[in-house]
């Protein structure tokens, strides 16, 4: 199975002391990972280190084999995110804003952009202006701005924020047929932990700045998550 991101001994700190500490973790393509832990553990300094948002003061991080660091544009290239809050130009509708995009990328076509619309539920919206949009809205435009380049990898910091029941299951249906027909990686933070129960194989628990691990068992993930914290003395 191939190799889809290899973090070695990754630490970013702040001024005020938080952040992450030698960071260890692989992920396997086609994984579905899920990124817990309290706030201020260091989940969104993790994904921005992993998407070249921010870099790590030191350690190594490696995407599909290439040297983040070293070869950045490479590396980044089969990669699609949503840190924060979604971009989009808001007097514009959906389907022009993608349309925007695409341009950064050969090869995306007309059919690629209703597909992605229609993978988020936004095909009865594409051509309403994205100021009238509600905050779970503008996140499905968000989701759908990080799958537009049909990427190998898609990270999402908090991709349910702001979604309803309805946009909650259509999230989850995506991402799920997304990764078992095109073996695509996700990797996934959020509050939600019966959420990312049912969505993800996989879990990376962030607390006081340091991860540990755990695989989809029977033990339910809140129990998981509850001993760990309290192991550490939280």
């Amino acid at each position: 199975m191939e190799i889809a991101v290899v973090i070695t001994g990754m630490t970013k700190k702040y001024s005020n002391n938080r952040g992450i500490q030698n960071i260890n973790l692989t992920i396997n393509q086609g994984d579905i990972v899920g990124i817990l832990g309290p706030n201020g553990a260091g989940k969104t300094t993790l994904l921005k280190c992993l998407t070249g948002l921010s870099s790590p003061d030191q350690g190594k991080i490696e995407l599909f084999g290439v040297d983040l660091h070293s070869n950045f544009k490479e590396a980044i290239h089969p990669v699609g995110a949503l840190i924060g809050s979604a971009v989009a130009y808001e007097n514009m509708s959906p389907y022009k804003n993608l349309k925007m995009i695409s341009r950064l990328y050969s090869g995306i076509t007309d059919t690629d952009i209703e597909k992605v619309l229609e993978q988020t539920g936004l095909t009865p919206y594409q051509n309403e202006k994205i100021s009238s949009f509600s905050m779970g809205m503008k996140q499905r435009f968000g989701i759908a701005a990080a799958l537009i380049s049909n990427p190998r990898l898609v990270v999402l910091d908090e991709p349910t924020n702001g979604l309803d029941i309805d946009g909650l299951l259509l999230l989850r249906k995506t991402i799920q047929e997304i990764s078992s027909h095109y073996g695509v990686t996700f990797v996934i933070s959020s509050h939600h932990i019966s959420e990312l129960e049912k969505l993800c194989n996989r879990f990376c628990f962030l607390i006081q700045g340091t991860a540990s691990y755990y695989e989809s068992g029977s033990e339910p993930l809140e129990d998981v998550y509850v001993k760990k914290m309290e192991g550490a003395g939280r």
